[in-house]
């Protein structure tokens, strides 16, 4: 969102960027040069780092030395690099460069890509089913429809198998989202709360996009943390023709009514056919499972880009 508050396409391509109404003309000319920095910086090539040392300069002190202005930061730290709320500013400006990069990359990933997101064709559950057939390939065993009603240790305190009913299946390691194991094992970390609607028309000011993903800084909105819009439809084939759906949500911070602290992003939406509001707990894990054999990852947080889920599970993969 621009200084006016209108809803505003991060520019991809050069010809995207000289249109643009993010920027005024001299903003244009520093964001393309913090790009170019970006995109020669290696960290293993002191002759790209141009005399910065980005492991002790912070973000904020990198885009200082670009000049660039608070809402050229925004659109940088919260809809490029993916940053959830200003606590990066005071981090090592590596991070946001890396972060920055890896949305380059993904964006020319694939020939004439107009975005660097992918998404399932018939929505999320194409992952797992995914997986379950890579996983009989390698001849996986599923057990389907079982409750997991307890996690079996041994006298040491490792996991050595789950039992379902009058089920039990053992492995070496077990991996699983918080609501699968005791409670001592897990630890909350916040509140999310969503709001899935349905439209009978393309959320307004998203141009011919059938499906976008708007991100609102905190700061626009009086708040720390970001709220996040998705926004899906035919094309990816998980509504009707006639239809659309969007998700708002974002992390609780305190507010007496949870679900009114989406509100900045259900005022993009239009009139709205149904709405289904839901406040979560989250939860994180005790320890990092090398100790009990179980890995356990953090719930899933506000975000609709699900970078920094990828992220943890790519950190259990390693660990574990």
């Amino acid at each position: 969102r621009g200084e006016e508050g209108q809803v505003c396409k991060i520019p991809v391509t050069g010809t995207e960027v000289l249109a643009s109404g993010l920027m005024t003309l001299f903003e244009k000319r520093r964001f393309r040069n913090f790009l170019l920095y970006m995109a020669d910086y290696e960290e293993s090539d002191p002759s790209t780092h141009k005399g910065r040392d980005l492991k002790t300069m912070t973000a904020a002190q990198l885009y200082a030395a670009f000049s660039l202005d608070k809402y050229t930061q925004e659109f940088i730290g919260h809809a490029m690099a993916l940053y959830m709320n200003d606590e990066y500013l005071n981090q090592p400006a590596i991070h946001l460069i890396e972060a920055v990069q890896l949305y380059a990359n993904s964006l020319t990933h694939y020939e004439n890509a107009p975005s660097p997101y992918l998404y399932p064709m018939y929505g999320l559950g194409g992952l797992p089913e995914s997986f379950s057939r890579l996983a009989a390939i390698n001849n996986g065993v599923f057990m389907l429809n079982r409750s997991v009603d307890e996690i079996l240790f041994d006298a040491d305190g490792k996991a050595w198998g789950i039992r379902g009913g009058n089920e039990v299946a053992k492995a070496s390691i077990f991996v699983g989202d918080p609501s699968y194991f005791p409670s001592e094992m897990v630890q909350p970390t916040g509140q999310v709360v969503r709001s899935i609607c349905f439209l009978d028309h393309t959320v307004p000011n998203i141009g011919d996009c059938g499906s976008a993903q708007i991100i609102i800084p905190g700061s626009q909105c009086g708040r720390t943390n970001d709220v996040y819009v998705s926004v899906l439809d035919k094309g990816l084939e998980v509504v009707p023709g006639h239809l659309c759906v969007a998700m708002v949500s974002t992390k609780v911070e305190g507010h007496q009514n949870p679900v009114a602290e989406v509100d900045a992003g259900i005022q993009l939406l239009g009139p709205i056919l149904q709405r289904f509001d839901s406040v979560v707990d989250t939860f994180g894990p005790v320890g990092d499972g090398l100790d009990n054999k179980c890995f356990i990852s953090k719930s899933y947080d506000e975000t609709s880009h699900f970078r920094v889920s990828n992220a943890a599970r790519l950190e259990i993969t390693k660990t574990s």
